[in-house]
């Protein structure tokens, strides 16, 4: 059944939207971006033609005409009522989404209007015939896991949030070394004087991770990865660990600088000599939906510009 010519065929619509998994969609776009605006608009004409009941992140759907104030509301709302949220923009409003949605039972997808676009799959100049594919039950499913990040001082939690890419353990100016030690299970792992720290999920194997000379970790796998940033020795390499372990690093004494942790390089935690930073996996996941012929090695083929097949 297509709907490409939805406005000619009421009956058509009646039951497609009866069949459909989603009854009410959520769209959330990119503040101060014209272009991710127009999307916007085009998505919300798209899905009211159909008839779904359409929700609208309030800072960014404020930006597109005759919208209704009852359906303008904060993204919380949204992700206690809508069955599926569209994100127009790049992997860094996905990211900033996906912290929030991940706390409600909604799926997510995205429409690319950023640069790599590693998150989001939909094509802003053509996403029609895949968003109908979509809604009306035909897609892939993947659970992504997120990481929780807390701060603590002499016992006391100071500070906590989520990252779906990673944590960056750093210091709050550039090229300055810090020392800490990890532990993975409170077993000792090794002490470091770097520049830093990125632990990162599998969804951010290719983001900050990569830059750092991660590995890539494929999303059903369910393991981190510890980083070094700069590490002051040529023995340090990148451990992988089962994401099940929870990860400390406690922070020497000795850092004279202001240390932070990142959290998808949005969140930033404030951390001082002696804390300790716990890190572990998530208990709520990220629902993220891709259309049927969605594959992952033909994303890292066209984003890390690999070859072709020889035959």
């Amino acid at each position: 059944m297509s709907l490409l010519g939805y406005s000619t065929d009421i009956n058509t619509i009646d039951v497609f939207i009866m069949e459909s998994p989603f009854k009410t969609i959520g769209l959330i776009g990119k503040p101060n971006h014209s272009n991710a605006a127009a999307t916007l608009q085009r998505l919300y004409t798209f899905l009211n033609a159909l008839g779904f009941n359409v929700l609208l992140e309030q800072r960014t759907g404020h930006q597109l005409t005759n919208v209704p104030k009852e359906e303008l509301v904060k993204l919380v709302e949204l992700g206690e009522r809508a069955d599926l949220a569209i994100v127009v923009g790049g992997d860094g409003n996905m990211l900033g989404a996906a912290r929030v949605l991940a706390r409600f039972d909604v799926a997510v997808i995205g429409v690319n209007r950023g640069n790599l676009g590693f998150l989001t799959d939909l094509n802003p100049e053509g996403f029609e015939a895949s968003l109908e594919q979509v809604l009306s039950g035909q897609y892939l499913e993947e659970k992504r896991f997120l990481l929780e990040v807390a701060v603590y001082r002499h016992g006391e939690l100071k500070s906590a949030n989520s990252a779906v890419n990673e944590a960056v353990l750093h210091a709050d100016k550039v090229a300055h070394m810090i020392e800490f030690e990890a532990f993975v299970n409170n077993d000792f792992v090794f002490s470091q004087r770097s520049d830093g720290l990125i632990v990162s999920t599998p969804t951010g194997s290719t983001a900050y991770s990569l830059s750092g000379g991660g590995p890539i970790l494929t999303p059903e796998l369910n393991a981190i990865s510890l980083v070094p940033m700069f590490p002051h020795t040529l023995s340090s390499r990148p451990l992988v660990v089962d994401a099940d372990n929870e990860v400390r690093l406690k922070l020497s004494l000795e850092n004279t600088d202001s240390l932070q942790v990142s959290c998808d390089s949005h969140v930033v935690l404030a951390v001082l000599p002696g804390d300790e930073v716990i890190i572990k996996k998530a208990d709520k996941k990220l629902r993220l939906i891709h259309p049927k012929d969605y594959s992952y090695y033909h994303v890292l083929r066209t984003k890390l510009n690999w070859g072709s097949r020889l035959y």
